[in-house]
């Protein structure tokens, strides 16, 4: 077993050095059906592992139906619900293609997505633009004026920012998070110094496009008044981080956390592409007025892969400021980064905390500590209405079902067994 421990200690080295040595970059724009493997017309992503329609949540729903409607494949609500029950339509986890979706996560063909590779491994990782907050279909609005602002995302946003990161050239994603963390962010639910770094890279390329005056005023306008818009970049810098992982044969450390509304799920390097999934937990958080736990969805969102590579919740000791968004005290969030080294198996040598005497994030979790420990990861996230149509009623903190790690370490430990490694 002595052996065995040092098989899988070696592998877990490998799988850290993949995450410490990723370079993500964002390199351009595409449209989803042009971009992301295996896209086709037919075909809507969602966040975490996969479910069927008539076992998804409300805002799944929800973001269905609104995501039907803009890809034109139905007129009105009650069409696209039918559609969606039919079996016309295919219904896929964003990660099986290489991306990730905040909340629902939906992807539809024709829908604009931020194209981010990773400069260590060639691996590519896709999402979708941020809406912003509010009303959105992430949330599971479907609303005109959720259609409505998707098509300006399609038919201006998209258009002046792809020219303009042409112009600009290559983006480097992991030196943004190094910065944005120093300035009081965690990349998942505060985003103020990464987007305003991203405004600040991009203005002048912006500036020079061939777009109209009116139109650029309205994308700077937009871009200003939505402090979430780089979790889109920093959730793809994310996976593509991640994902040279997932091929490590051997190693403990988890690779992937999402979740649907319905399940969480996580995927562990040594165990390639299997879920490993439990009921998804309601989140402990600070309520919008008028809403209260009882409206609240089963947690929801593929963002938590900022967790898995160790920023997020991992480094909130770093975002005090979080707190007043997700509940809590400044003292909290030291604490459940601090905790977060316990189950983890380095720290990072990019992404570094002043405020911890500039200790790096936490990074690399490893199934064996989360059940040794019994310390599950902290995630960060936004809290939506368990109503399709509603939307956003609050955020908070709240972690994975420890049955994930559980099946996941008893798999890994059957896989030893039946290629006689545990003899």
């Amino acid at each position: 077993m002595n052996n065995m421990a040092n098989f899988i200690d070696q592998a877990n080295k490998e799988a850290l050095k993949l995450m410490q040595d990723a370079q993500p970059t964002l390199i351009g724009m595409g449209i989803a059906k042009d971009t992301l493997p295996g896209m086709r017309e037919n075909l809507i992503l969602h966040a975490g592992p996969p479910v069927k329609w008539e076992d998804m949540s409300g805002p799944l729903r929800g973001a269905v139906v609104g995501g039907i409607i803009y890809q034109g494949l139905a007129e009105t609500v009650d069409e696209a619900k039918e559609l969606a029950a039919s079996g016309k339509i295919d219904f896929d986890s964003c990660h099986h293609h290489s991306a990730v979706g905040p909340m629902a996560g939906v992807v539809t063909a024709k829908m604009p997505v931020f194209i981010v590779k990773n400069m260590d491994q060639g691996n590519y990782a896709y999402c979708t633009m941020n809406e912003g907050l509010g009303e959105v279909l992430r949330f599971g609005a479907y609303g005109e004026n959720v259609i409505k602002h998707l098509n300006w995302m399609e038919k201006t946003l998209y258009p002046i920012l792809k020219e303009a990161i042409e112009i600009h050239g290559p983006i480097d994603i992991k030196s943004m998070n190094a910065q944005a963390l120093q300035m009081g962010d965690e990349m998942h639910n505060r985003n103020k110094a990464g987007t305003s770094l991203f405004i600040r890279e991009i203005a002048s390329s912006i500036v020079k496009t061939n777009a109209s005056e009116e139109d650029k005023v309205k994308v700077f306008d937009f871009l200003n008044s939505n402090d979430h818009f780089y979790l889109n970049l920093s959730m793809p810098g994310a996976k593509c981080t991640m994902d040279p992982v997932g091929k490590v044969k051997y190693s403990t450390v988890v690779y992937t956390m999402a979740r649907n509304g319905t399940e969480f799920g996580i995927r562990v390097a040594g165990l390639g592409n299997r879920w490993f999934t439990a009921p998804a937990e309601i989140i402990d958080g600070l309520y919008f007025p008028g809403y209260s736990m009882e409206d609240a969805n089963r947690d929801i969102g593929d963002s938590c892969i900022t967790e898995t590579s160790g920023i997020g919740g991992f480094a909130m000791a770093s975002a005090p400021a979080i707190v007043q968004f997700v509940g809590g005290t400044p003292a909290d969030a030291v604490q459940y980064t601090t905790s977060m080294y316990e189950i983890t198996l380095e720290e990072s040598v990019a992404y570094k905390m002043p405020n911890m005497n500039f200790r790096g994030v936490p990074t690399g979790i490893d199934i064996r500590k989360v059940i040794e420990t019994q310390i599950r990861p902290v995630i960060n996230t936004g809290i939506a209405s368990k109503h399709a149509g509603v939307g956003q009623v609050g955020a908070g903190v709240v972690r994975p079902p420890m049955k994930c790690f559980e099946d996941a370490l008893q798999a890994f430990v059957e896989m030893l067994d039946n290629e006689g490694l545990l003899d």
